[in-house]
């Protein structure tokens, strides 16, 4: 990935590992459970091992989960602060905590779909200022373009729908909880008017509404369900899964993990190189670098994957040149 709007900078290495000095506190706060975020936090020490710094002799590091509940990040945001860590970490809505309740803080943000620049994260994409950096989730052209791309992938699959249906997470200001789930409605009610869908968007507050919202959507003639990547999703897999199958219906979302554990297709940013990029900024500023000088990098690495198992439920072909073009297949 390129830093957007300036080149890689080098950063000299520090003496950092001394045995009589206090190892630098990352704190790192993760919205979704400790199991499903596993794989991102070992891509974080990646990127930190990749510019020279090792866990234990460079760095030490201190993680708090949300587990999907967006209410607990403040709290748990004042917990980490309360340990004078060198920079945070912050991942999706986490990030949006941080930087509203500790301005001042360095802080290094990834997996977040929202413009910095519009709320306020960075003056701009090449020189942030203030004490934010770290990568955004969408490429130039923002929700809208992924949106498009994704959905056109999809319609490859299942031409002839005509009826597209959102299971959203309903926004709840000032817990920083369906922000995301918003600008994906945003950006599908656009999409699908240019491709002559209809669509509508069935948001719950918590997983115990998922039936009576996919009821609701059956019942409206919903032939195909997007599903947000919002956390409360995400960290309720095994819970959202049975129930989404058990429509029948074609299915598509953001992210691997749910095209691997059923869905038709997915196709999102690749998370997993957006943390690990994160890694890298943490140690770049670990050794001396300011946020603000580090430009904001915005997506280069997407993951399409297609999930042959369940088209073959479906009754579905899936066209060779779209199994070409997938970066995972589910057999």
């Amino acid at each position: 990935m390129q830093a957007a709007g300036g080149a890689a900078i080098a950063w000299p290495m520090l003496a950092l590992a001394q045995k009589d000095e206090k190892l630098p506190l990352l704190a790192i706060l993760i919205p979704t459970s400790e199991e499903s975020a596993a794989s991102r936090l070992a891509a974080i020490r990646d990127g930190l091992k990749s510019e020279g710094l090792i866990e234990g002799s460079h760095y030490a590091v201190v993680v708090r989960f949300a587990g999907g509940d967006p209410s607990r990040l403040p709290e748990l945001a004042r917990e980490l602060d309360a340990l004078r860590p060198r920079l945070f970490v912050a991942s999706a809505n986490a990030a949006a905590v941080i930087h509203q309740q500790l301005p001042d803080r360095p802080l290094v943000f990834t997996a977040v779909a929202i413009d910095p620049i519009a709320f306020g994260f960075a003056q701009s994409y090449a020189k942030p200022g203030g004490s934010s950096t770290g990568n955004v989730m969408n490429a130039v052209g923002g929700e809208e373009t992924i949106t498009a791309k994704r959905l056109g992938f999809f319609r490859n699959l299942v031409p002839n729908i005509n009826r597209l249906g959102m299971i959203g997470v309903t926004e709840i200001p000032g817990v920083q909880r369906g922000l995301l789930s918003k600008q994906e409605e945003a950006a599908l009610q656009t999409v699908s008017a240019q491709l002559g869908l209809r669509f509508q968007n069935y948001p719950i507050r918590t997983i115990d509404d998922l039936e009576a919202a996919l009821s609701k959507a059956l019942a409206d003639g919903i032939e195909a369900f997007y599903i947000s990547g919002d956390p409360l999703l995400g960290t309720n897999l095994t819970r959202v899964m049975p129930k989404i199958m058990a429509t029948g219906k074609p299915t598509m979302g953001a992210y691997p993990e749910w095209g691997r554990a059923g869905l038709l297709l997915s196709y999102a940013t690749d998370l997993a190189d957006g943390f690990y990029r994160a890694g890298i900024y943490a140690a770049k500023i670990i050794l001396g670098a300011k946020p603000g000088d580090l430009p904001i990098e915005q997506a280069t690495k997407f993951s399409l994957v297609i999930n042959t198992n369940t088209a073959k439920q479906l009754g579905i072909w899936v066209p060779p040149t779209l199994l070409a073009l997938a970066d995972e297949v589910i057999e």
